[in-house]
C-alpha cells in the first residue's frame, strides 16, 4: 500500500462524542434532569420522530464493548464528556456516576486509548437552568466547583481536559435563534450568557493550574466556521469580518489571546448589549489562556452585504450585519443542507498559525451526517464511500497545513458510532459503526475498515 499522505508520529486518530448523546440511562443511578430531559418531556414534538435523550446508544451499559471496538479500528485517542447532572446532581458527587466515569477512563487506558475529557457539552443541569443557567454568576461558581471535583477525581489519569464544547451553540440556540432550551430570543441575555461562559472557562483553567502536576493540558473546543465574503467589495468584506467577530472571534480571542476584539466590543456597545462584568474579570481572562485548542469544522459560512436594511422593530441579531450567500456551484451534503468545503479546514489552521501564536490544536470534530443510510447496505455492511471521501479530502488539507508547520496534532471524527443528535435525534447518521435502535447492535460500516488502515499506517 503506497502512502501518499504520511502523518507525524504520535498523530491522534480517534473520534468524539458527548454524554447526553450516547450514554442513555437518562433516569438511572441517581442522574438528575438536564435541560434536554426537561425540554423533551415538555415538547417532544420539537425532536425528530419524537426520539428523546433517553433513547441513545446505551454507552452507559456497553462502554467496555464499545471501547474494544474503538481499539479494533485503530483509535489511540477518544473524546468524551462528563454529564454534570449525572456526576454532581444537586451539587453533590453521585458515587455511581463517579464509578462509571472511572471505569470508562480506566478501560480506555487499558486499551491504549488516551481519554480526552470535556466538561460541558450543551447539557446544563435543569435545576441550575432554573437558577438562571449561564445568565447567573452563581451558576458560574457552581461550574467551577464541578470542574475542580473532576480534576481531583480523574486528573491522575486524564492529561487532556476541555472546559466547553462549542460554547457559542447554547448562546445561538438558547438565546438568539430558538433551537435549544430555554428558547429565549434576547440579545442582551445572549451576550451575558456568552460572557459568563468565558468567565466560567477562565476560572476552570485557573483552578486546573493549581491541580496540574503531571504535564496535563487544558483547552476549549470551538466550532470555527470561516466566513468567506461573496466578493472583494468593501461592503462584502465588512460583512464577513463582522460575521467572523460574532461567530468565531467572540470565543477564540478571549480563549487563546486572553482578550475580546475591540471591534466586537464597539458593536455591542453601540446596541447597548455589553454584558455586566466584575472587577478582575479582564485579568482573569488575560492570565488563563488555553494550552490546546480543539477545532470542530463541518462547513464554511459564506456571506455578503445586507440586501435590505434590517427591520428596526425586530430583536437584535448578528445577521443585521450580513446576509448568507449561496455560492453557485458549491458542493453540498444535501441531507444536512450543509456545504462541503474541505479547504476550510486548512484556512482555519493557517489562521491559528498566523494570528493565534500557532497554538497546539487538533481537529476535534469533522463528519458527514447522512439520512437513511440503510439504502447503502450491501452484504450486511453500509458502503459509506461518501464518508470515506469526505474524511480523505479533509485530511489532505490537514496534511497540507502540517507541511506548512501548522501545529495540528490529530483528527477526531464525529462520531465513533451513530448517536442521538439533539433535536435531529437519529435523522442523520454520522458513525463509523451503525447502531440498530431496536437491538442496539453495533455494525462496522465500510469507513470503519478504512480508518483502521489509515490509523495503522499513520496515513493513506
Amino acid at each position: 500500500m503506497t502512502i501518499n499522505f504520511q502523518f507525524p508520529e504520535d498523530f491522534w486518530w480517534g473520534s468524539a462524542t458527548s454524554a447526553t448523546q450516547i450514554e442513555g440511562a437518562a433516569k438511572e443511578d441517581g442522574k438528575a434532569k438536564n435541560i434536554w430531559d426537561h425540554w423533551y418531556e415538555k415538547e417532544p414534538n420539537r425532536f425528530f420522530d419524537e426520539i428523546g435523550p433517553d433513547t441513545t446508544s446505551n454507552f452507559y451499559h456497553t462502554y467496555k464493548e464499545d471501547i474494544k471496538l474503538m481499539k479494533e479500528i485503530g483509535h489511540n485517542t477518544f473524546r468524551l464528556s462528563i454529564s454534570w447532572s449525572r456526576f454532581m446532581p444537586y451539587g453533590e458527587v453521585n458515587q455511581k456516576a463517579a464509578d462509571f466515569y472511572n471505569h470508562v477512563i480506566d478501560e480506555l487506558i487499558a486499551q491504549d486509548i488516551e481519554p480526552f475529557v470535556n466538561l460541558f457539552h450543551f447539557d446544563m443541569p435543569f435545576d441550575l437552568q432554573q437558577q438562571g443557567g449561564w445568565e447567573s454568576r452563581e451558576v458560574v461558581e457552581k461550574y467551577v466547583d464541578y470542574a475542580k471535583t473532576c480534576f481531583q477525581l480523574f486528573g491522575d489519569r486524564v492529561t487532556k481536559w476541555f472546559t466547553f464544547n462549542e460554547p457559542i451553540v447554547p448562546v445561538e440556540g438558547g438565546y438568539l435563534y430558538d433551537f435549544h432550551y430555554p428558547n429565549i430570543v434576547d440579545a442582551k441575555k445572549a451576550t451575558q450568557v456568552a460572557y459568563h461562559t468565558m468567565i466560567a472557562h477562565a476560572k476552570a483553567v485557573e483552578a486546573f493550574r493549581t491541580y496540574n502536576d503531571n504535564g496535563s493540558k487544558i483547552g476549549i473546543i470551538l466550532n470555527l466556521t470561516p466566513s468567506y465574503p461573496r466578493s472583494n467589495n468593501p461592503a462584502d468584506l465588512r460583512a464577513s469580518r463582522i460575521a467572523d467577530l460574532f461567530f468565531n472571534r467572540s470565543f477564540l480571542d478571549p480563549a487563546v489571546l486572553g482578550e475580546y476584539p475591540s471591534e466586537l466590543i464597539e458593536i455591542l456597545n453601540e446596541h447597548g448589549l455589553l454584558p455586566n462584568t466584575e472587577v478582575g474579570d479582564k485579568e482573569l481572562l488575560r492570565e488563563n489562556k488555553v494550552d490546546i485548542l480543539g477545532v470542530n469544522y463541518y462547513q464554511p459560512r459564506r456571506v455578503k452585504a445586507k440586501e435590505y436594511l434590517p427591520n428596526p422593530y425586530a430583536p437584535f441579531m448578528p445577521d443585521m450585519y450580513f446576509d448568507s450567500y449561496e455560492m453557485p456551484g458549491r458542493k453540498m451534503n444535501k441531507y444536512r443542507g450543509w456545504e462541503i468545503y474541505e479547504k476550510g479546514i486548512y484556512d482555519i489552521l493557517k489562521n491559528l498559525k498566523d494570528n493565534y501564536g500557532n497554538i497546539e490544536s487538533f481537529i476535534s470534530e469533522n463528519g458527514m451526517g447522512v439520512q437513511n443510510e440503510e439504502r447503502f447496505l450491501r452484504n450486511r455492511e453500509i458502503q459509506d464511500d461518501y464518508r470515506i471521501e469526505f474524511i480523505k479530502e479533509h485530511l489532505k488539507w490537514v496534511h497540507q497545513a502540517i507541511q506548512e508547520n501548522c501545529n495540528v496534532k490529530g483528527y477526531h471524527l464525529w462520531a465513533f458510532m451513530d448517536n442521538w443528535s439533539w433535536m435531529n435525534a437519529y435523522k442523520n447518521r454520522y458513525g463509523f459503526f451503525a447502531v440498530d435502535l431496536k437491538t442496539m447492535k453495533r455494525t462496522p460500516k465500510k469507513s470503519a475498515h478504512w480508518i483502521k488502515h489509515v490509523a495503522e499506517n499513520n496515513g493513506f
